[in-house]
């Protein structure tokens, strides 16, 4: 019989209520096989414009950087209530889709990828869904999509 021990486990964070619950489930498989989870919030340089792709300015950046910093710690503080401290802050600049598929999971040794289904409202739902379908196809190792538990 085969079983799969997932050790390093990365996980998209983006403040949404999807992503949340996906890092959960990721604690719980981290816990179960003692791996490491990497929380990513991955940070574009480019806005969409109306006609074009412009690059963000350096406040933007920054509080962008804040926000993802915020994140992480947030996240960081539910593992220690859940009991498990494995866990490793990553804020990339670039290609979310990129990022997650390909850069990090190379970089971090990365066996298993959780992502939430949908993000905030409509446009990250467009964003997350983009970026967790080329995911599936692109990924360099297993890819686990978090469907929202039902209330």
């Amino acid at each position: 019989m085969f079983t799969q021990s997932y050790q390093n486990i990365l996980v998209w964070i983006d403040g949404s209520d999807q992503a949340m619950e996906a890092f959960k489930k990721a604690l719980n498989v981290a816990k179960r096989n003692y791996g490491t989870v990497y929380v990513a919030n991955v940070i574009d340089h480019q806005i969409y414009t109306f006609m074009s792709y412009s690059p963000l300015n350096e406040n933007i950046m920054d509080q962008l950087t804040t926000d993802a910093k915020n994140l992480i710690n947030e996240c960081k503080e539910v593992g220690k209530e859940f009991g498990y401290n494995k866990i490793e802050g990553v804020i990339a600049y670039g290609s979310a889709k990129e990022a997650m598929a390909k850069t990090l999971p190379e970089k971090y040794d990365v066996d298993l990828i959780m992502v939430g289904q949908s993000g905030l409202n409509a446009v990250e739902r467009f964003m997350t869904g983009s970026v967790a379908s080329y995911v599936i196809k692109e990924a360099l190792c297993d890819v686990l999509i978090v469907h929202p538990t039902k209330k």
